[in-house]
């Protein structure tokens, strides 16, 4: 027999209280302390990161409240793409193989599709039965205590151990086609994922495309801008030497100056929208470091061949094999199946269950012998469990079920009537771009002849600086109109392509 002098159990009520307390405490210390104040890291000095940023977070400044966040180093890490090669001049079906391989699109859209996949797997595991072991081991102390005497308190204890070791089976055998629902609906999503898969590379082949035929048009711009300053250049030359011969007045001197620094202007304008263009191309493509890129050749492209297929043969093609309208159906049957898993609960399943244990476990009581004991057992149950009563939660959930059902029948009507209105946009961009390439050329070598002659007029005393300098604004409007509209129509080729669902090779245009 022990003595034992017991503590008040108030005491370790009062420190637990007292450590939940310090740990609310130290919680509201992290977030601003009023909404109008920033929010800056205090207290838990015990993290790192949490001190890390509290010594990097910038003091407020006479007063102001400063609402930038702490520094850190490791968010402004940006990840090199593998398999670049900083030497290799790109054309667009290598731009489009280097997105395929690195843009984190198609990455995410591939791990989509695996665990969609996976979800099917998991729903096909329900069909075998579950085995599982447990072990459970305890211990127990118990002190009773005696009566009081001569001013000592006195108990009793005695300790109980055991342990238990359990095997067992569980297995669903019948279930009037619930988890046969429940597949279909996992594999519909599977391939509604699937789908989008191969929907996500279409789409990263049309903006890199497009991006691409963007950024040559960009450098075409360019090179029109710098010879329009050249013009202006020759033009300012020519006025200089009449003004030496006396032949030239002031204004028209100062008109030349003006028309140079108005294409030094549209020059370095040009210069930021290629700059701009590049940087969109980089980033369609996904990579954050410098590529060279063969721009250049999307201008020396022929144009595309209009469309020749009739709109309805078109819009029939692409309903029966666009990526979304694929992927919407495939949604809508997973529905249909969704219905018919939340109708199956209204019927019973069929289980078995068994179950291997053993025990061991021993009572010892102080001062006297240990008593101890070991048991053992198995049992093979089959039942039937039959819903009577859920105060309506079946009803609600076939309800939401066909709700949902109906609700992807009205979404995959949405993305055909969707792809209707892109096909006809598509043929009629594509359309507009080939006839505006086609008078901006009959534009481009009637202001080119205009210039010229302007130009020689003036240089022969019969013309003036003003209707020069419009001559070469207006030919470089014609000429930036001509770019403009052949990469419109070569985008546009890719996105008529797109838009039918047949945009699926790296080289997009013939």
């Amino acid at each position: 027999m022990r003595v034992h002098h017991s503590l008040p159990s108030c005491v370790g009520a009062a420190v637990l209280a007292l450590a939940v307390a310090g740990c609310a405490s130290n919680a509201e210390n992290m977030t601003s302390a009023s909404p109008d104040q920033p929010w800056t890291p205090r207290g838990d000095e015990q993290t790192l990161l949490w001190s890390l940023a509290r010594e990097e977070q910038p003091a407020a400044t006479g007063g102001v409240a400063d609402f930038r966040i702490p520094a850190d180093s490791a968010r402004a890490r940006l990840t090199t793409a593998e398999g670049m090669d900083p030497a290799r001049v790109y054309n667009l079906p290598e731009l489009i193989d280097l997105a395929q391989r690195v843009n984190p699109a198609t990455h995410t859209a591939w791990q989509q599709a695996r665990q969609a996949a996976l979800a099917v797997g998991m729903v096909e595991a329900t069909y075998l039965p579950v085995l599982s072991a447990s072990v459970i081991g305890g211990y127990q102390e118990l002190v009773t205590p005696f009566p009081t005497l001569l001013d000592e308190s006195f108990s009793f204890e005695t300790t109980e151990r055991g342990s238990a070791q359990i095997l067992a089976l569980q297995w669903l055998l019948f279930d009037f086609g619930q988890r046969e629902a429940l597949a279909a609906a996992a594999k519909h999503s599977a391939i509604a994922a699937n789908i989008l898969f191969n929907g996500t590379h279409q789409r990263l082949i049309f903006e890199v495309s497009q991006a691409y035929y963007i950024y040559g048009a960009a450098i075409q711009r360019r090179g029109f801008a710098e010879t329009a300053l050249q013009n202006a250049v020759a033009v300012q030359s020519a006025v200089e030497a009449r003004a030496a011969q006396g032949l030239a007045t002031s204004v028209e001197t100062a008109q030349a100056r003006q028309a140079v620094a108005q294409a030094e202007l549209r020059r370095v304008q040009a210069e930021g929208e290629e700059r701009d263009a590049y940087q969109n191309l980089l980033a369609a493509v996904g990579v954050n470091t410098d590529l060279q890129v063969d721009a250049v050749s999307a201008a020396r492209r022929p144009l595309p061949a209009p469309a020749t297929a009739s709109l309805d043969a078109s819009i029939q093609q692409a309903l029966s094999q666009r990526p979304d309208v694929a992927a919407s159906y495939a949604a809508m049957q997973a529905s249909k199946a969704g219905v018919k898993a939340a109708q199956a609960n209204y019927l019973p399943k069929i289980y078995a269950g068994g179950n291997l244990s053993t025990g061991t476990g021993n009572f010892d009581v102080n001062g006297l012998p240990t008593i101890g004991q070991q048991g053992s057992g198995t049992g093979l149950l089959v039942g039937v469990s039959v819903p009577l009563y859920d105060a309506g939660l079946r009803a609600a959930q076939v309800r939401q079920a066909e709700s949902q059902a109906e609700m992807a029948v009205d979404a995959f009507r949405q993305v055909q009537t969707a792809a209707v209105t892109e096909i006809v946009a598509a043929r009629n961009a594509l359309r507009t771009a080939l006839e505006s390439h086609h008078a901006a050329t009959a534009l481009v070598a009637a202001a080119a002849t205009t210039y010229d002659a302007a130009f020689a007029a003036y240089r022969n005393g019969v013309g003036t600086v003003d209707a020069v300098t419009a001559a070469d604004t207006l030919l470089l409007d014609a000429r930036q109109a001509q770019a403009e509209a052949h990469a419109a129509a070569l985008i546009g080729a890719v996105n008529l392509a797109f838009a039918v669902g047949s945009l699926t090779s790296r080289e997009p245009l013939p």
